[in-house]
């Protein structure tokens, strides 16, 4: 929004011509002229039907074309110098959903991962991994687990084996009473 009251309107629409421009418009006017010229010595009537075919996809067209070409080429003085500039952001291209099938099809590149991913790849191999050596027990704490194991084995049979010696003097002593 302009700053104050009121609006100054002058210069605002300014639009200069691009040098490549006049010069491609130049360069289509000889072409016409030096087609006509041998359109005039050799076949007047089927140079005529070319011509107004040419003129009328021309007149059609230089709408669209002077689009294109402001699309395409840089404004002001980014057409003469070309910059890159580091800060730019530029527009990814936006893949199509066929292209991206075919890509993914033909496998031949593996797909480039980011490095959090990576890492987050490369974190469950690892756990993978070290579960897969925890289950033979060839780690530390599954060998620590294993000894602790096997002391609650024997203490659960020292155990057992103690109740069954009470079971017995209970036994013994009930069969004493009678």
């Amino acid at each position: 929004m302009p700053r104050g009251k009121y609006v100054n309107h002058k210069g605002r629409n300014r639009h200069f011509t691009d040098v490549e421009e006049l010069e491609q418009e130049r360069k289509k006017a000889e072409q016409k002229k030096w087609r006509k010229q041998q359109g005039e010595d050799d076949e007047e009537e089927s140079s005529s039907e070319e011509e107004e075919a040419s003129e009328k996809s021309e007149e059609s067209g230089s709408e669209e074309e002077s689009e294109s070409e402001d699309d395409g080429k840089a404004k002001g003085p980014q057409g003469v110098i070309e910059i890159e500039n580091p800060n730019r952001v530029q527009k990814k291209a936006a893949n199509k959903v066929t292209q991206i099938s075919l890509d993914s099809a033909s496998g031949s590149k593996k797909p480039e991962l980011s490095r959090r991913e990576r890492e987050e790849l490369e974190k469950q191999r690892a756990q993978a991994n070290y579960q897969k050596l925890h289950a033979q027990g060839k780690t530390e704490q599954a060998r620590a687990d294993l000894a602790r194991l096997a002391i609650i084995k024997q203490h659960r049979a020292e155990a057992a084996a103690r109740r069954e010696a009470e079971k017995k003097e209970k036994e013994k002593k009930a069969l004493e009473k009678r």
